[in-house]
């Protein structure tokens, strides 16, 4: 069977690399930026110092500080307008998850024209996005080099699915300076998440030894790095290797996309506004025990990457051990312990699992799920 790595051009990391990024930058030749950012980092000032290193590169630029936490189809709406007004031949993402996101959803809108809607499911663009520059300033999501684009459907209460290869950015810059201003339950949400991914990524149906690479290396600095990170938003080794982390799970997830957890987590963050990586923190390893049935092998390597201790185990024992650290993870850095924590309702749960069943990231989970089922994962996790 054949495969395709998905993965931008160019990717800069490391402490302090943004200076190098912003050379990167010049060399393209671009001449106004859109800089898509939310409205806590605009008034933090990092997008003035943003727009302030691209002026040194002759580089004007226009702030749209409009991307919500759960970013919508209208804020994508408004960040298109921002976009045209200012004339601009470029866009640069500036935080985590929701402005890459949103930029995503304004870039491929500028050049493949008609709505955001229009795009929602697999590859359903024509041309290529227009240039997009993505500058990480959190360690979970990945969305600085992924063809993801998680976009909320206000009018339906759901979060759509753009899996599209020409939402792939240009360029992405992961500089761990950008991370340490990161809050304590920021860090471990986007953590808990990037956890998320590696381990979907490593149990789907669609991995490969490439994504098998990426999402083991990153379970293993996962587990060694993000209490530390949590607990010392300023020691920058941690927040180095989490960076590094999150980036191998995202090239894992990009490539073997994702399973159950991340389909349901989509219907609790669009129905009720709540924190995409502590939803997927609380659903891990409930969806996790739900697969243990037909994939143990692999959920005992997740395990032992987590640093359980596993020899003489069988391969059965293996998968609940890996249950077990992931919970032991999520208890360290202070996730809630389940959906009745963060306001989700029982009646709610029917229309959450159907939703859910045609979110098309369930689609390479191992085993497969019935509307009962999505049902019993969504109440045993309350």
């Amino acid at each position: 069977m054949s495969s395709t790595f998905f993965i931008p051009a160019v990717n800069i990391m490391g402490i302090d690399c943004l200076d190098e990024a912003m050379s990167a930058i010049r060399k393209h030749g671009f001449r106004k930026a859109l800089i898509v950012t939310d409205a806590g980092l605009a008034k933090a000032g990092v997008a003035a110092r943003i727009a302030g290193l691209l002026a040194m590169q002759d580089i004007d630029s226009v702030v749209f500080d409009g991307a919500k936490p759960n970013p919508s189809i209208d804020n994508v709406e408004k960040g298109l307008v921002a976009l045209k007004a200012g004339q601009c031949d470029f866009v640069v993402s500036l935080g985590g998850g929701s402005p890459h996101d949103c930029a995503k959803g304004i870039a491929l809108c500028a050049t493949n024209g008609g709505h955001i809607r229009d795009y929602e499911g697999v590859d359903r663009s024509a041309k290529p996005q227009l240039p997009l520059v993505a500058i990480n300033t959190t360690a979970g999501t990945a969305s600085e080099m992924t063809r993801f684009c998680i976009i909320t459907d206000e009018s339906r209460h759901v979060k759509m699915a753009i899996v599209d290869r020409n939402v792939t950015p240009l360029l992405s810059v992961n500089d761990p300076a950008l991370m340490v201003a990161m809050p304590k339950g920021l860090t471990a949400a986007t953590g808990m998440d990037a956890l998320t991914h590696a381990v979907e990524a490593y149990v789907s149906t669609a991995a490969t030894p490439i994504t098998d690479a990426c999402a083991i290396k990153a379970i293993e600095l996962i587990s060694a790095n993000l209490r530390q990170a949590v607990f010392d938003g300023a020691d920058l080794q941690a927040r180095e290797s989490m960076a590094y982390a999150q980036f191998l799970a995202g090239m894992a997830f990009n490539n073997a996309s994702l399973g159950f957890v991340h389909a349901m987590a989509h219907q609790l963050g669009g129905f009720y506004d709540l924190p995409h990586g502590v939803c997927n923190a609380v659903l891990l390893p409930h969806v996790q025990s739900f697969n243990a049935l037909v994939c143990p092998q692999r959920l005992s390597d997740v395990a032992k990457a987590l640093g359980a201790d596993i020899q003489g185990m069988s391969a059965e024992e293996g998968a609940q051990a890996a249950i077990a650290a992931i919970r032991s993870l999520a208890k360290d850095v202070e996730i809630p312990a389940g959906l009745r924590e963060l306001g989700a309702k029982l009646q709610d749960i029917p229309v959450l699992a159907s939703n859910a069943l045609k979110d098309a990231c369930g689609l390479t989970n191992p085993r497969a799920a019935d509307q009962r089922q999505i049902e019993e994962i969504f109440r045993s996790a309350f």
